[in-house]
């Protein structure tokens, strides 16, 4: 299970092994209370993981254990962290765990992005990230973000509301957390996709407006990307 998928990824994926392909059958409700996942929503509680099983495992098994871990490897990390974060509790530092690993093509860049959140959230300024808006769009997205989308209004969109969305978008990896707990300090407010995988920061509006100018008009017509190249 690779960092960043969905929960409704993880089922559709255990679904394609026959000897899990009962899972298809449980709800969402159902399946957290076979799993002992006391939480409100599944989202953001798995750990990205590769995980062995044998003839008696079922699916809730998998979901246990990974539900298990993730628990373990944030409850950890939490204890670990640093001071002055502007998060209430584990849970608002796992959403944000979430929409670093959603938004990073380069693992180098996670603790970078955080960065430009943390400072964000403490200067009440909304995040607006587009993997919270494709999110909170569900089935109705189709690869293909716009300007309605970013106004449309859902608990995700994050260009509409203050703060953090109500959950994680994704299951996020332990690199992730980390960086969420241990953002990189700095003082840029603003990042925008370079094409490359990689992301230009920017620490004012009107030189981000410039680089958005740059990579997302420009650039794109020549070479533009969304991933890193093979070997990055």
């Amino acid at each position: 299970f690779p960092e960043g998928w969905s929960f409704h990824q993880w089922i559709t994926q255990l679904a394609t092994v026959e000897q899990f392909s009962g899972v298809s059958q449980l709800n969402q409700e159902q399946l957290m209370t076979a799993a002992n996942m006391n939480q409100a929503d599944p989202e953001g509680w798995l750990f990205p993981d590769t995980y062995s099983y044998s003839h008696g495992d079922t699916a809730v098994d998998i979901i246990a254990r990974a539900h298990r871990k993730m628990r373990r490897v944030l409850d950890h990390a939490w204890q670990g962290r640093e001071q002055g974060l502007p998060y209430a509790n584990a849970y608002e530092a796992l959403i944000m765990a979430s929409i670093v690993e959603k938004e990073t093509g380069l693992a180098v860049e996670r603790p970078t992005i955080a960065g430009v959140f943390v400072r964000r959230l403490n200067k009440g300024m909304r995040l607006q990230t587009d993997p919270t808006v494709i999110y909170g769009l569900g089935d109705s997205y189709r690869g293909n973000i716009t300007r309605r989308h970013l106004k449309t209004m859902t608990p995700y969109n994050t260009y509409r509301i203050n703060g953090l969305p109500p959950t994680p978008i994704a299951m996020p990896s332990a690199a992730a957390i980390e960086a969420a707990l241990h953002p990189q300090s700095g003082t840029s407010l603003y990042f925008v996709a370079r094409g490359d995988g990689g992301h230009y920061f920017s620490d004012n509006l009107a030189e981000h407006q410039k680089a958005v100018r740059q990579y997302q008009i420009n650039q794109r017509a020549v070479d533009y990307q969304s991933a890193p190249k093979a070997g990055k």
